[in-house]
C-alpha cells in the first residue's frame, strides 16, 4: 500500500528539498494533512524543513517488529526539526554515539527487510 502525500514528501526529502507544513499561527506538521491537527486551519503552506535537527529520544532495537528483521540491531529515534518532530532510524552512527541532543540531518534509504523507502537521521555535517 502506498500513501501519495507520504510518497511524495519522502521523494522532496531524497531529493534534498525537505518540507513540512504550517499553518497561519504557525503549526507544523507533515504530510499528507488538509487540516492543520493543532488548530484545524485549513490555509497550509509548505515550508523549508530545517537542515539539521536534534536527537529528543531514541532506543536501540534488538527485537525488531518482522518488516525490520534485517536492520536490527538499529536505532530509532525522534528528533526535532523546528516546528515538527520527524521519526526515524540512525544510519551511519554508531548506537554508543547517539545521545540527546546529537545533530542529525534527514535523508531516505532503503529498508534491508522489505525494499521500501525510509526515513533516517545522518550525523549532521558541520
Amino acid at each position: 500500500m502506498t500513501d501519495t502525500g507520504y510518497d511524495e514528501w519522502l521523494a522532496a526529502i531524497a531529493d534534498g528539498e525537505g518540507y513540512y507544513l504550517a499553518c497561519p499561527d504557525g503549526h507544523g506538521s507533515l504530510p499528507p494533512r488538509r487540516s492543520c491537527p493543532h488548530c484545524g486551519a485549513a490555509e497550509l503552506t509548505a515550508e523549508p524543513l530545517p537542515k539539521t535537527g536534534e536527537v529528543l529520544t531514541f532506543t536501540e532495537v534488538h527485537v525488531p517488529a518482522p518488516d525490520f528483521a534485517d536492520e536490527a540491531p538499529y536505532v530509532t529515534a525522534i528528533a526535532s526539526f523546528g516546528p515538527v518532530k520527524l521519526t526515524g532510524v540512525v544510519r551511519d552512527l554508531p548506537a554508543d554515539e547517539v545521545d540527546l541532543g546529537t545533530a542529525v540531518s534527514v535523508g531516505v534509504d532503503e529498508n534491508a527487510t522489505t525494499g521500501e523507502s525510509l526515513l533516517v537521521f545522518l550525523p549532521a555535517s558541520e
